[in-house]
């Protein structure tokens, strides 16, 4: 079987959503210590967090960090603030991981040369619901802002962002999941009469 350029590119992007996948389990785990030692920014909180887990210094254990951020996923519980955020970074860690499978699976069907499956369908219709679910974590986070601040400043921000950006992508992937539908039930058609 000759292998087409659509096949060499789907093999390059199945190999970075099984990195990207790997990288959001862990840093999925990590997501409350992150919230928990954040300092101006949460990347800075994971970068310092990983930074003395990998390279620890004289005093450090480094199985007392992995049992601390075993047990920050309990000492989340204890601010309001740091609840929500982490609630929020782990339902849409979570969905992310979904959208990253399906895309996955997708691009598996891609390179097996079956693109027009009623599989993609399925698999695009659980991304939408998966991006549908991250803008509603969202909106849910801005109004949180919204009511525990009590001021406007959580409508610019990241979150507010991700209402449409992630309600369009829903949408986006609800269009081409009916898109794969039509066109594996054409084939089908096509495959029968011939």
């Amino acid at each position: 079987m000759n292998v087409t350029s659509v096949q060499k590119i789907a093999r390059v992007l199945h190999v970075l959503v099984l990195i990207a996948l790997v990288c959001n389990v862990v840093i999925l785990y990590l997501v409350p210590a992150a919230v928990l030692s954040g300092g101006p920014s949460l990347l800075e909180g994971v970068g310092e967090y990983l930074g003395g887990i990998l390279h620890p210094g004289e005093d450090d254990i480094v199985t007392a960090g992995i049992a601390a951020s075993f047990l920050s996923w309990f000492w989340c519980w204890q601010d309001p603030e740091t609840l929500a955020l982490t609630l929020f970074l782990v339902v849409s860690g979570v969905c992310t991981a979904v959208i990253l499978w399906q895309g996955k699976r997708v691009l598996e069907t891609i390179l097996r040369g079956e693109p027009f499956s009623m599989e993609n369908a399925v698999s695009l219709r659980r991304a939408a619901v998966c991006a549908f679910l991250i803008a509603l974590a969202a909106l849910a986070r801005v109004v949180f802002g919204l009511l525990f601040y009590r001021s406007l400043a959580p409508l610019l921000t990241y979150n507010a962002l991700f209402v449409p950006i992630f309600a369009m992508f829903g949408l986006l992937c609800l269009i081409m999941s009916a898109l794969f539908r039509q066109a594996a039930e054409l084939k089908a058609e096509n495959d029968l009469t011939i």
